[in-house]
């Protein structure tokens, strides 16, 4: 399904599993590339139908309902797994014990040490500090904010032809009118808190932009200011 579109790319969405968990194709206009994001439970086939020309594959987070096929289609299109870093661990050691197929990243995103992530996972990665790149036409930027997970991030996206005009992909951080749970195994109140604030006070300082959450329709940075705020003081009075 088509949910957005601008002069240069577009944006399919479909979701998957019992916890109807979007995945999204971002897809240029000109040369028919495309990026994955968060390829949840039985994704693959619906990936393959839709993605043309796809680049590389993007975790907005460690949880099984939103990176259940990336191995998969990892063997089948022969491209790069991004993942944050500090969720590297979740996708070989599912928290929620779901028979999650361990995949493997082959770049952990905003590393805070360039070193090998001996403690959680025996895999070897390619581990980066930076969190920007650029996959054919697009501009990739990852930008944690835990709390859901310890590495739980929004990918933000615009093209190299209009970098103003930017979009941002919420994972399960930022929903419609809502947040993501904090009462989960790794989850914190607290550490949700920090990043709502955190978060809070960088869109009040930029223009509005489209938000595409993990779960539900899509909305917007200002759409959710009022939500946010009261969920910090919700927190507030837990964390």
């Amino acid at each position: 399904m088509k949910i957005y579109e601008n002069e240069y790319f577009y944006i399919l969405r479909e979701p998957f599993g019992e916890y109807q968990t979007n995945c999204y194709l971002a897809c240029n206009k000109e040369d028919e590339t495309s990026l994955i994001i968060d390829p949840g439970i039985n994704a693959t086939e619906w990936v393959l139908s839709n993605a043309k020309n796809p680049l590389c594959i993007l975790n907005t987070h460690g949880h099984f309902d939103h990176v259940w096929s990336n191995q998969e289609l990892k063997e089948k299109l022969k491209i790069p797994l991004l993942c944050p870093y500090e969720d590297a661990f979740m996708l070989v050691n599912d928290c929620f014990s779901t028979g999650l197929p361990s995949s493997t990243p082959d770049i952990l995103v905003g590393a805070k040490e360039k070193e090998e992530i001996n403690t959680k996972t025996s895999q070897s990665h390619n581990i980066n500090r930076q969190n920007t790149f650029n996959f054919g036409a697009f501009n990739v930027k990852f930008s944690t904010y835990p709390g859901h997970t310890p590495g739980c991030s929004i990918i933000t996206l615009s093209h190299q032809k209009n970098p103003e005009e930017e979009i941002i992909f919420s994972g399960d951080f930022i929903f419609l009118n809502c947040i993501g749970r904090s009462d989960f195994p790794y989850s914190s109140h607290q550490v949700m808190l920090e990043s709502l604030q955190s978060f809070l006070e960088n869109i009040q300082k930029c223009k509005d932009t489209p938000i595409f959450p993990g779960h539900g329709e899509k909305t917007s940075t200002k759409s959710e200011i009022e939500s946010i705020e009261y969920f910090i003081k919700r927190l507030s009075k837990i964390a």
